[in-house]
């Protein structure tokens, strides 16, 4: 039985034109600030993973299925609705700074914002960089 691949892996493609395919202009300008307070926090250049997702640093996973694999450790997408901002490490132990953070909702480890302004920034970016951290000191 061949072994499951995963579908989101890292790519070659141009994370700027990517964003530059985003239409509603204020989602693209969003994406764009995102990309660059990713890039300052996590001292990594941005990658595509897959056709739709900003990527920032990789770790290797392996569960106790025997599945293992490798994911960036933090990053986003511009998606219709929201900008999605992935915090791997879930929200659980973020209690305070997501109660500081604005408007939002949650998934699993997705973090969905509207846009920029319902978030306080200086918030956002403690969050990022304490999972990064978290990321970085549980996985390498």
């Amino acid at each position: 039985m061949a072994k499951a691949q995963n579908k989101t892996t890292e790519n070659e493609g141009s994370v700027d034109d990517f964003l530059n395919t985003v239409v509603d202009e204020k989602k693209r300008t969003d994406a764009f600030q995102i990309k660059t307070i990713m890039e300052e926090i996590t001292g990594e250049p941005s990658k595509m993973w897959g056709p739709s997702i900003v990527g920032y640093g990789t770790y290797h996973y392996k569960y106790d299925s025997g599945h293992e694999g490798d994911f960036l450790k933090t990053g986003f997408s511009p998606r219709a609705q929201n900008l999605t901002l992935y915090i791997m490490p879930g929200f659980d132990r973020y209690e305070e700074k997501m109660s500081q953070l604005g408007k939002y909702k949650t998934g699993k480890s997705c973090l969905y914002i509207k846009k920029i302004e319902d978030i306080d920034l200086d918030v956002l970016k403690d969050l990022i960089k304490s999972s990064y951290q978290y990321m970085t000191n549980k996985y390498g």
